[in-house]
């Protein structure tokens, strides 16, 4: 049931997932932020170039297995088995092949996308060992935030889930296809849920009880509870990256970042650090807006 805390999005947020602030305003998502502090050319290439990038079987399948759990929540509590779930995928990967039509040429030969299917049922089968969808009753699923900071940085993302008790705590839920991160390499994936947290807490006025990071592909889930101070700090990091990124528009100063997460990019023939040469900057490029929250490049 839901509480007294109402997490519905304002009437100042767009209505489709494609639409866009105006393009002089500063604006970040979770995964545009990662994007610059991984690489900022790697930021250029999606924002600023906007670069096609061919879907890839591992990311086409996170979203294909969010929307299944998106959408077992339409059912009654008694019916969301893990049959029910199962059963979801094909539906859900037939209404993506015509929402998304470059999906639908990513297996030419039908074994081998009955395998993919059969990788995307394992995982939420894991989930099903994780979490109890018959005793969940979640406020907000796919949830836009859209919120503005004092100094006018818009903060864009979709929160997979949105968790209300009855005594009014939030719980943040977000869903990750692939493996947990090792030790000490967590804080890629709880900037993330930072950044949700400091939206909902900018938006409503709450701070989210928990966090909570469901990994599926190792059956592992991360749990924080934030504070203040370190929404606060998420604040300030949130404002230097913008500040980084507006100087590398006014300056064109995309530099390159290798590191181990090149393997996945899909513009390393046109990447500096690779040999390759970047095309010719838009005319627009300071004017170009941050973009949606969606993943991209290496498999979350």
């Amino acid at each position: 049931m839901r509480a007294e805390v109402c997490l519905e999005v304002s009437a100042e947020a767009p209505a489709r997932a494609d639409q866009a602030p105006p393009a002089s305003r500063r604006s970040l998502s979770p995964s545009r932020a990662s994007d610059f502090q991984q690489c900022p050319l790697l930021y250029r290439f999606r924002t600023v170039d906007k670069l096609p990038e061919p879907p890839s079987e591992a990311a086409v399948r996170g979203t294909l297995v969010h929307s299944a759990l998106e959408h077992l929540f339409d059912l009654p509590a008694d019916q969301r088995t893990r049959e029910a779930a199962e059963a979801l995928l094909p539906q859900r990967w037939e209404q993506l092949q015509v929402d998304e039509p470059d999906v639908a040429a990513l297996f030419e030969e039908s074994e081998a996308e009955r395998r993919w299917l059969a990788s995307a049922a394992a995982l939420v089968r894991t989930w099903f060992t994780l979490e109890d969808p018959t005793r969940l009753e979640p406020a907000e699923r796919e949830m836009r935030v859209e919120t503005e900071l004092d100094s006018g940085l818009l903060l864009r993302g979709i929160i997979d889930r949105v968790d209300i008790a009855p005594n009014g705590l939030v719980r943040v839920v977000d869903y990750k296809t692939g493996r947990s991160p090792g030790e000490g390499f967590e804080g890629k994936a709880l900037f993330q849920m930072r950044f949700y947290a400091l939206a909902v807490w900018r938006l409503k006025g709450v701070v989210p009880a928990l966090l909570q990071l469901v990994y599926l592909g190792d059956g592992v889930v991360l749990r924080l509870q934030p504070t203040e101070d370190e929404l606060l700090a998420t604040e300030r990091k949130l404002e230097a990256i913008s500040a980084a990124v507006e100087h590398a528009r006014e300056t064109g100063d995309w530099r390159p970042r290798k590191s181990r997460l090149c393997g996945w990019c899909a513009h390393q023939a046109i990447c500096p650090a690779w040999g390759g040469t970047p095309p010719p900057l838009p005319g627009s490029a300071a004017e170009a807006p941050a973009g949606d929250d969606r993943e991209g490049g290496a498999p979350a």
